[in-house]
C-alpha cells in the first residue's frame, strides 16, 4: 500500500504521553517519524487536575507541573536532541488538550499511541485516539503501542501500525499438554483412565479431583466441565453433581481489549456509537463479560463483548482434547465410565455456537416469536446494526430479581403463564431457555424477562409427543402407561434382558412420591428428573434433549414456586394439555386437514393389510411365512380385521366429528346431522358384517 504521508511536507511532529512505559515506546516511534522526515518533534503530556487552581493543593499541582514539564524537555533533547521540544498541560480533557497543543504549535502530523493514557475520568476518554482523530486538523497517526517495535511507515492515517490487530493463533500444544498431564498427575486422576470401580463413593472421589484439576487447568477447562454438567447421559450421575460445582475464576477484561474489540466489530470510532459505559462488567465469564451502556440515541443497552483470545483459548483446548480422547478414548475401561468421543462432538458444537453470539441474537428472536402468547413474558430487543459474531448490543432490563416482583395479581398471572410456557417451549416448539435459573430472570414492567440466550435446547418432534403422552400418564397417575412411553422414549421396548417389572415398579414409586407431597413440594421438573436416574441405573439413558429438558422444568417450577406458592403444577399441566388436545381436534377438524389425515389412514391400513398378506405368502415376490396351518384361513382373517377396522376406525371419526361440530356456533346444523348419519351407516354396517362373521 502507499504511504500517505509520501510527497507531504512535515516540518513539526506532535506526541502524546503520560510517561508510561508503552506511551514511551509511542514516543521513540514518533522520534524516529520526525527523523525520516528531518522535523521538529513536540512531546506533550497532560495533567488531569484532582483540585480547582484557586486552592492549596490546586497551586501544588502546578509547582508539579513546571517540574514535570523539566523533565519532559530533558526527555526530548534525549530522544530528538535540538529537535526535540516539550509541553505540559494541565486540563480535565487530554484528547481535546492534545488537539489544542497540537493547534497552537502548528503541527503537521500529530502521533498518539492506543494504549498508555492515563488519568481518565470515565470509560469513553479510555478511547483518547479516536476522540484526536476526530477533532484534529492535521494528520493523525494511531500507533498500535502494544506492538510498536515492529517500526513500519505508517501506512494509514488513521490506522494500528501493527500487521495484526488480532493475533495469530499458535497453540503452544506441546506445552499445554504437559501442563494438563502434571495438573492430571497431581489430582491422582491417572486410575481413572486406567480402571473403572464400581464403588460410588471412590467414583465420587475421583469426580471431585477432577473437579479440582479442572479449576486449576484455568477457565477454558471450568468452561468444559459446567457444558458437561448438562449431560448426565454422558456422565455418571457422581461426575454431574460435582461439575455443577465448577467456578470459573476469570479475570475481567481491560479497558483497552474492550475497546479494541469493540471498534474491531463495528468498524468506526466507539465514541461514535456510545455516548457512555459503565467500566465495571455487570458479568466477567470464561467467552465474554457483558456491560452497561448508553447509546448516542439515549437508548440503555447491555453490551456482551467476546475476549480476545476466547477462541484461540477455545480451539487450542478442544485440539488437545481432540488428541486425548482419540489416544485413550477407545480403552475399554474408560468408556465404562465416559464416551469420549460424545463428549468432545458435544463439546466442539456446544463451544462453537457459543463464541457466535449471532446465535444467541437468533435463538432471542425466536424465543420471542414462541412467548407472543404470553403478556406478562418478555425478551429484550437487540440492536442487530450494532451486533456482530464477537460483540451483542441488547435493550437493558432495567428490572429487579422475580423474587422481589411486588404482591398482585401481575405475579401471580406471571407465574402460571412462566410454567406453561415452558410446557409450550418443549412440547410444542421444541425449542426452549436451557438456563432459566433466578439470575437469567429478571421482574420489569409487570412482566418476567428471560436473559441469557447462550444455552438453549431443542426437542425433536417424536420426542415432543412422547413427552406429551408422558405428561398425561403423569397427570393421570398411570405408572404403567408412563412406563410404556418411557421405554419408547429409550428404544428399549424389544430388549429381552430388560426386567419391565422392576422398572415399572420403581417408576411407580417416583410418581407417587412427588403425587403424595405437599403443594409446595409438587414438581413436575424433579420427578421427570428423578425418573432420568432410575432410567440411567437400568441402563435406558432418557435422550440428551430430554435430559436437559427435564433440567430446565426444574429450574422454572423453583421460580414459580417463588413467585406463587400455591400453583399446582399439576393442575397447569393439565389444562394446557387439555387446551392443546382439544385445538388439535379443532385443527383435525378443518376439511382440508380431515380429508388428508383419512387419505393417510386408509393408505396406511392398505399397507399394514399388504405386509401381512406379503408375510403369509398371499402376494407374489414377497417373503414367505412357513408355517403349519392354512394360508387361505388366515388370509380371510386378515382381510375381515382389516375391513372391520376401516369401519371401526371411519364411524369412530364420524362420532366425534359430529359431537364437535354440535357444540360449535360457526358450523351449519347439517355438518353434525350428516356426520351423525354417516357414523350411523358405518356403524350398521360394522355390525352386520360381524354377524354374517360368526
Amino acid at each position: 500500500m502507499k504511504n500517505p504521508l509520501e510527497g507531504s511536507v512535515i516540518r513539526r511532529v506532535m506526541v502524546g504521553t503520560d510517561r508510561s512505559e508503552t506511551a514511551d515506546q509511542t514516543v521513540q516511534w514518533a522520534a524516529g517519524l520526525a527523523d525520516r522526515y528531518d522535523a521538529e518533534l513536540f512531546i506533550v503530556q497532560v495533567i488531569v487536575p484532582k483540585y480547582p487552581s484557586a486552592t492549596e493543593f490546586g497551586e501544588s499541582e502546578q509547582t508539579s507541573a513546571v517540574a514535570a514539564n523539566n523533565d519532559l524537555a530533558h526527555f526530548a533533547r534525549q530522544i530528538a536532541g535540538e529537535r526535540g521540544h516539550a509541553l505540559v498541560v494541565i486540563n480535565a480533557d487530554p484528547a481535546l488538550a492534545i488537539v489544542h497543543a497540537a493547534e497552537q504549535e502548528a503541527i503537521d502530523v500529530l502521533v498518539v499511541g492506543n494504549l498508555g493514557m492515563a488519568g481518565r475520568k470515565e470509560f469513553l476518554l479510555g478511547n483518547i485516539p479516536n476522540r484526536i482523530s476526530h477533532n484534529a486538523h492535521c494528520t493523525v497517526i494511531i500507533v498500535n503501542a502494544a506492538h510498536s517495535a515492529d517500526e513500519r511507515a505508517p501506512h494509514s492515517v488513521r490506522a494500528s501500525l501493527s500487521n495484526d490487530e488480532i493475533p495469530s493463533f499458535k497453540p503452544r500444544l506441546v506445552a499445554r499438554a504437559t501442563h494438563i498431564a502434571a495438573v492430571m498427575a497431581k489430582h491422582g486422576l491417572t486410575e481413572l483412565f486406567s480402571q473403572s470401580d464400581p464403588d460410588i463413593s471412590i467414583r465420587r472421589q475421583q469426580a471431585r479431583r477432577l473437579r479440582g484439576a479442572l479449576e486449576e487447568l484455568g477457565p477454558i477447562f471450568s468452561k468444559l466441565g459446567q457444558v458437561l454438567s448438562t449431560r448426565p447421559d454422558l456422565l455418571p450421575i457422581e461426575y454431574i453433581e460435582e461439575l455443577v460445582l465448577l467456578q470459573s475464576r476469570v479475570p475481567p477484561m481491560t479497558e483497552s481489549e474492550v475497546v479494541r474489540v469493540s471498534e474491531q466489530e463495528l468498524g468506526v470510532p466507539w465514541e461514535d456509537v456510545f455516548k457512555s459505559f459503565d467500566p465495571n462488567p455487570l458479568a466477567a465469564g470464561t467467552i465474554a463479560q457483558v456491560h452497561r451502556a448508553t447509546l448516542e440515541t439515549g437508548d440503555r443497552v447491555v453490551v456482551k463483548v467476546q475476549r480476545p483470545t476466547a477462541r484461540a483459548d477455545i480451539e487450542q483446548d478442544l485440539a488437545l482434547f481432540e488428541m486425548f480422547a482419540e489416544k485413550v478414548g477407545k480403552r475399554p475401561a474408560l468408556n465404562q465410565v465416559i464416551n469420549m468421543e460424545d463428549v468432545f462432538k458435544h463439546l466442539s458444537t456446544s463451544l462453537h455456537r457459543e463464541l457466535d453470539f449471532r446465535q444467541e441474537a437468533n435463538n432471542i428472536e425466536r424465543m420471542r416469536t414462541v412467548l407472543a402468547d404470553y403478556d406478562r413474558l418478555a425478551v429484550p430487543s437487540i440492536h442487530w446494526d450494532l451486533s456482530t459474531s464477537r460483540l451483542l448490543v441488547m435493550e437493558e432490563i432495567q428490572g429487579i430479581p422475580i423474587k422481589q416482583a411486588p404482591a398482585g395479581p401481575e405475579r401471580i398471572q406471571a407465574a402460571r403463564q412462566l410454567l406453561e410456557s415452558y410446557y409450550k417451549q418443549i412440547i410444542v416448539d421444541g425449542f426452549f431457555h436451557a438456563d432459566p435459573h433466578p439470575g437469567n430472570l429478571m421482574w420489569w414492567k409487570d412482566c418476567i424477562y428471560f436473559l441469557d440466550f447462550g444455552m438453549v435446547g431443542a426437542v425433536g418432534a417424536d420426542l415432543r409427543e412422547h413427552l406429551l403422552l408422558m405428561l398425561m400418564a403423569l397427570w393421570q397417575e398411570d405408572a404403567g402407561f408412563l412406563t410404556d412411553v418411557t421405554l419408547m422414549m429409550t428404544n428399549a421396548v424389544n430388549s429381552n434382558d430388560f426386567d419391565v417389572a422392576q422398572f415399572q415398579s420403581e417408576i411407580g414409586e417416583v410418581m407417587a412420591k412427588y403425587r403424595a407431597a405437599s403443594l409446595a413440594e409438587m414438581q413436575i421438573g424433579p420427578l421427570l428428573q428423578e425418573m432420568s436416574t432410575v432410567s440411567l441405573r437400568h441402563g435406558v439413558p432418557l435422550p440428551a434433549s430430554l435430559t436437559l429438558a427435564t433440567k430446565a422444568l426444574a429450574q422454572v417450577q423453583l421460580a414459580t414456586a417463588e413467585l406463587d406458592p400455591t400453583l399446582d403444577p399439576y393442575d397447569v399441566a393439565g389444562k394446557y394439555l387439555m387446551r392443546l388436545m382439544v385445538k388439535r381436534i379443532g385443527a383435525a377438524l378443518n376439511p382440508k386437514t380431515f380429508v388428508y389425515q383419512s387419505q393417510k389412514l386408509k393408505v396406511r391400513t392398505l399397507r399394514v393389510i399388504e405386509a401381512l398378506e406379503n408375510l403369509v405368502g398371499v402376494r407374489p415376490g414377497g417373503p414367505k411365512l412357513v408355517v403349519n396351518f392354512k394360508a387361505n384361513s388366515l388370509e380371510n382373517i386378515v382381510r375381515h380385521t382389516g375391513r372391520r377396522l376401516a369401519l371401526g376406525l371411519t364411524a369412530a371419526a364420524s362420532i366425534l366429528t359430529s359431537g364437535l361440530t354440535t357444540m360449535s356456533t360457526a358450523v351449519a346444523e347439517w355438518v353434525p346431522v350428516t356426520f351423525g348419519a354417516v357414523a350411523g351407516l358405518l356403524t350398521l354396517g360394522l355390525v352386520i358384517d360381524l354377524l354374517r362373521g360368526r
